[in-house]
């Protein structure tokens, strides 16, 4: 690797062999050197989850000059940590990047998300993080409209930083072009009708998980929500620190 060059780690929830992620390293080999830690296959919906129980591998796909491409068996958030240890004993990447997702995290998606989920875990050992998501599930969705706002993204927070505990969770529309860039909050939403009931020829009941999303405050134009529909790429700001400091301040002489 060049030791001049930004080093950028990437990850997803897709896998090694998505579309999205292919797009992303096309996007930045000039820019930086890459190593990519991404599940061997599509670990959707894992959000931070880590295997306690499962041992982990890894196996290198690709050599290339400035790239190398690992899956790991595990989750999105085992493949940074164990990139974190075993790929970068010598130098630790001045960056971590989730996606490109095959479908928006948007609102409340975010805590669902296995892209966000390598955005937050990068975010929790203080290396500057970035999600980034289309709102296109398909396999074969066009990521080219993209790539100037990407590189843009990332060289603004390779050159800047983030502040300790912030991540940005950025989403694009499903269009070949966009308005402009809206930095605004995630919106409140809901999923429901989450699970599809069934019967099984050997007599018993089987699930599925599905769902519908409901924005539940459309018109409030300061949302992700809003920026998406509305044909803007959103750029969500979003903090480790959960904690509500109104109620905290309000309860602290309570108890």
């Amino acid at each position: 690797m060049n030791t001049k060059k930004p080093l950028i780690l990437i990850s997803n929830d897709d896998g090694y062999h998505a579309k999205g992620i292919n797009s992303l390293i096309d996007m930045l080999r000039d820019i930086a050197d890459i190593i990519v830690c991404a599940p061997e296959s599509a670990r959707s919906g894992f959000a931070t989850a880590f295997s306690a129980t499962v041992p982990l591998r890894l196996k290198l796909r690709r050599d290339e000059v400035g790239m190398q491409m690992w899956s790991c068996n595990g989750t999105p958030v085992d493949c940074v940590k164990i990139a974190l240890q075993e790929l970068f004993a010598d130098r630790l990447p001045d960056m971590i990047l989730g996606g490109i997702n095959h479908g928006d995290n948007a609102s409340v998606n975010v805590h669902y998300s296995g892209t966000m989920g390598v955005t937050l875990e990068g975010c929790m050992k203080y290396i500057p993080s970035i999600g980034f998501s289309l709102c296109d599930f398909s396999s074969d969705a066009d990521f080219e409209p993209l790539r100037p706002y990407v590189r843009q993204i990332v060289q603004k927070v390779l050159s800047e930083g983030m502040p300790k505990g912030v991540c940005l969770n950025v989403n694009f529309p499903k269009l070949t072009e966009f308005k402009g860039i809206k930095v605004c909050r995630m919106a409140m939403g809901t999923w429901y009708n989450e699970c599809v009931k069934q019967r099984h020829p050997h007599g018993y009941d089987y699930y599925w998980m599905t769902g519908s999303y409901r924005n539940d405050e459309p018109e409030q134009e300061d949302t992700d929500n809003w920026a998406l529909t509305h044909g803007y790429i959103s750029i969500t700001p979003t903090r480790i620190d959960v904690t509500d400091y109104d109620l905290l301040r309000n309860w602290q002489n309570k108890f």
